[in-house]
């Protein structure tokens, strides 16, 4: 049954409630620390008892599109969603849109990250450029006629042995040239600085503030 859309308060301040449609622990964390002082009381989906869509879509921006929906309508509320992964080049773009399950489903980031340098074992350190891409939507209900949407792309190579403890999903074999480190090895205020989510975030931010001052008719 969805949730009642009303008003909360944070800190004194009046929020409208928002369901991010995301399990994934670390996805949960970015999403929370970008969206720090938008005014929104922020519920993660798996606190609502809202179970994950099938994702059917054929490009990351149709499956953020089909979360945030599924997500709005369970809850009743404003949602967020993103869809995101990993293209690798030398793979033809894979595993794109089936990052999360590259290894099958329900397969776990070590499972997935092991298929990856298996299928690059072939490929030269020079020849393995890639980036993570992130389409990010957001819609005031689930009928929303005016989504805003962003995206985000951050460039890397994909690396054998893995760095780093941080972060999530392909970031300990995600190598940034200019830094010589991993994702995982990255802060955390410094990863949203640098990535694909912050980038798509930021640009959601300043579309959010532009409609909050300007609402649609």
């Amino acid at each position: 049954m969805p949730h009642n859309k009303v008003p909360v308060r944070d800190n004194g301040a009046a929020c409208r409630a928002l369901v991010i449609a995301s399990a994934n622990p670390g996805k949960l964390g970015e999403f929370r620390d970008l969206l720090a002082g938008l005014p929104f009381t922020m519920f993660a989906q798996s606190e609502l008892g809202i179970e994950a869509p099938e994702e059917t879509g054929s490009s990351f921006l149709e499956n953020a599109m089909i979360k945030a929906r599924h997500a709005s309508r369970a809850a009743g509320m404003a949602a967020i969603a993103d869809d995101s992964g990993l293209e690798v080049d030398a793979l033809g773009g894979a595993p794109g849109i089936f990052s999360a399950r590259y290894a099958g489903v329900g397969a776990g980031d070590a499972a997935n990250n092991a298929k990856l340098v298996a299928a690059l074992a072939a490929t030269p350190p020079q020849a393995r450029c890639a980036r993570y891409r992130c389409a990010l939507v957001f819609i005031a209900d689930p009928t929303d006629p005016l989504p805003l949407t962003s995206e985000g792309v951050w460039e890397g190579r994909i690396i054998d042995a893995a760095r780093g403890t941080g972060g999530f999903g392909y970031d300990p074999h995600f190598w940034l040239p200019e830094l010589d480190q991993t994702a995982a090895e990255l802060a955390p205020a410094e990863k949203n600085r640098r990535s694909h989510r912050g980038a798509a975030m930021r640009e959601l931010h300043r579309l959010l503030v532009a409609r909050e001052r300007n609402p649609p008719s």
